[in-house]
C-alpha cells in the first residue's frame, strides 16, 4: 500500500504545527491575547489564546508540501483543497485572533463563518447530492446544495467551537474524528484504484491527514494542565476543515458503483460516518441551544451547563472528564468504521459495541460503581443540639431543653402569678435588664427574634 505520502504529510503538519505553537504563544502575550478567566471557565489563571494560528500554518506547510508529492500533484490543484482551504482557513483565523484579542460579537463571528462556507463553495466544494440504497441518489439543485453546504460548515465551526471547553478536550475529539475519517475513505480508495495508486478521490483522506497533524502537534501544549488554548481561532479553524472532508468526500465519491465492491453498506456509511464523528459536538450543540432558548437567552450566550460541565459536576476530575469523552468519541467512531471494513459477522460487531457502551456507562456515572460502595461506611446526617436559651451567670447553656412559650411583652415570667419573675429580656440584644421586685430568682433569656419587645404573639 502506498501509505508513506500520508504518512510524510502527517508527520510535516504535525511538526510545524507542534514548533510553531510556542511563538504563537509569546505573540499572544505580547499583543494581550490572555483574557481573564471567566466565571464559567474551570481554570482559575490567565492563559494565551490563539492557538489556532500555529495549526493553520502547520496545516498550511503539510498541504503545500502535498502538493509537492507526485501522487498528490494531480489531485490537490482540481479538489478545492488548496485555493479553498487556504482562503476560507485565512479568513476564519484572522477573524479568531481578532476575537481571542478584542472579541467579536456573536453575529459578527456567524457572518465571519457564512463567508469562510462562501469562499468553499465559490472553490467548487459543495454538496451537489446524497447516496440511497438500491444504486439510487437524492440530487440538489445548486442553490439547494449553496444553503446546504453553508449550513454545514456553520453548524460544524459552532460545534466545535461549544465543546472546546476544557484542556485538550476539542483538539482530541477532532484529532480521533480525522484518524477514523482517514482509516474510512483510505480504505475505500484501496477498493477504487487497487493499493499502489492515488486517485481523486483521496482527497478525503488527505484532508484527514492534515487535520489529524495539526491536532497531534498542538495537543502536547494543550492537554491539562494546557499552557496555551487554541482559542476561537482554533476551534473555527478545526470546524471548518472537519465540515470539509465529508463534504468533499460525497461530491467526490460514485457511492453508486462502490457499492458492488465495497465491503458493507457504501451507499449508507458516508452519511453515517459524519452523524458518528459529530455526535458529541452536536449534541451538546443542540442541548445547549434548547437550554438557553427555554431560558429566554440567545443560543450564544455562554453558561456551564456544556457536557464537559455535567461530567465535572457528578464528580469527574478535569483529566478523567476528558479522558471519558474521548473514549466515547473513538466507540461512536470506531463502530461505523468497523462496519464497513471489519471482515466479522455483524452480531460480533454488535456484541463489542454493546460491551464497549456497557463499560463506559460505569466509567461516566460514578454512583453505578457498586464495586467502589463495598466496605465503606454509610454516611449520617449529624443531629444538631437544641438550646434552651437558660441564662446561668449570664452565659448560655447547652442543656437540650426546649424554652418555654414567649409571654407577651417580652416580660420573663415562671407563669402569670409567680412574683419570682423579675428581669425582663431584650430580644434585640440578648440584654438582661433587672426590673423591680423583692426576689429575683433565675431569669429565663428569650430567643432572638430580631424586634422590639412589643413584638405580638
Amino acid at each position: 500500500m502506498r501509505t508513506y505520502e500520508y504518512i510524510l504529510t502527517l508527520l510535516i503538519t504535525a511538526a510545524v504545527t507542534y514548533l510553531m505553537t510556542p511563538p504563537v504563544r509569546r505573540l499572544a502575550i505580547r499583543i494581550g491575547a490572555v483574557p481573564m478567566a471567566r466565571d464559567r471557565d474551570v481554570h482559575a489563571s490567565p492563559i494565551p489564546r490563539m492557538g489556532g494560528l500555529a495549526m493553520y500554518v502547520g496545516v498550511a506547510a503539510g498541504l503545500l508540501a502535498a502538493t509537492e508529492l507526485v501522487p498528490f500533484a494531480g489531485i490537490t490543484g482540481r479538489s478545492g483543497l488548496v485555493n479553498g482551504f487556504l482562503l476560507a482557513g485565512g479568513l476564519i483565523v484572522v477573524i479568531g485572533v481578532i476575537d481571542d484579542r478584542w472579541g467579536v460579537n456573536a453575529i459578527g463571528k456567524l457572518a465571519g463563518q457564512v463567508a469562510a462556507a462562501g469562499v468553499l463553495v465559490a472553490n467548487g466544494v459543495q454538496l451537489t447530492s446524497f447516496p440511497l440504497p438500491k444504486d439510487s441518489v437524492f440530487s440538489l439543485t445548486q442553490n439547494e446544495g449553496i444553503v446546504l453546504t453553508i449550513l454545514i460548515v456553520v453548524a460544524t465551526i459552532n460545534a466545535v467551537n461549544f465543546i472546546d471547553g476544557l484542556d485538550g478536550l476539542a483538539t482530541g475529539i477532532v484529532c480521533i474524528s480525522a484518524i477514523s475519517f482517514f482509516i474510512y475513505y483510505y480504505s475505500l480508495t484501496i477498493v477504487t484504484a487497487g493499493p499502489n495508486a492515488l486517485p481523486a478521490e483521496a482527497v478525503p483522506a488527505l484532508a484527514s491527514v492534515l487535520l489529524a497533524g495539526a491536532c497531534i502537534g498542538f495537543l502536547p501544549h494543550n492537554f491539562y494542565p494546557a499552557r496555551i488554548f487554541m482559542g476561537d481561532t482554533g476551534s473555527m479553524l478545526l470546524g471548518l476543515l472537519l465540515a470539509y472532508i465529508p463534504i468533499s468526500a460525497i461530491s467526490e465519491f460514485d457511492f453508486t458503483s462502490l457499492a458492488h465492491r465495497a465491503n458493507r453498506y457504501a451507499e449508507l456509511l458516508p452519511l453515517l460516518l459524519p452523524a458518528a464523528v459529530l455526535v458529541i459536538p452536536y449534541t451538546d450543540m443542540l442541548r445547549a441551544v434548547i437550554r438557553r432558548t427555554r431560558a429566554g437567552l440567545s443560543p450564544f450566550a455562554a453558561d456551564k451547563g456544556h457536557l464537559h460541565h455535567r461530567m465535572l459536576d457528578i464528580g469527574h476530575s478535569h483529566r478523567s472528564t476528558v479522558l471519558i469523552l474521548y473514549a466515547w468519541a473513538a466507540l461512536f467512531t470506531s463502530a461505523v468504521v468497523g462496519l464497513s471494513i471489519a471482515t466479522a459477522p455483524l452480531v460480533v460487531l454488535a456484541g463489542v459495541t454493546l460491551v464497549a457502551v456497557l463499560v463506559l456507562v460505569l466509567f461516566s456515572i460514578p454512583r453505578l460503581r457498586w464495586w467502589e460502595r463495598r466496605g465503606k461506611p454509610v454516611p449520617t446526617t449529624p443531629v444538631p443540639a437544641r438550646h434552651d436559651f437558660s441564662v446561668t451567670d449570664g452565659s448560655i447553656a447547652n442543656s437540650g431543653i426546649q424554652p418555654p412559650p414567649r409571654p407577651p411583652g417580652g416580660i420573663a415570667e415562671a407563669s402569670s402569678a409567680d412574683p419570682t419573675a423579675t428581669q425582663r429580656v431584650t430580644r434585640a440584644s440578648g440584654t438582661i435588664v433587672p426590673l423591680s421586685g423583692a426576689n429575683s430568682g433565675l431569669p429565663i433569656e428569650r430567643p432572638d427574634y430580631g424586634q422590639a419587645d412589643s413584638v405580638p404573639r
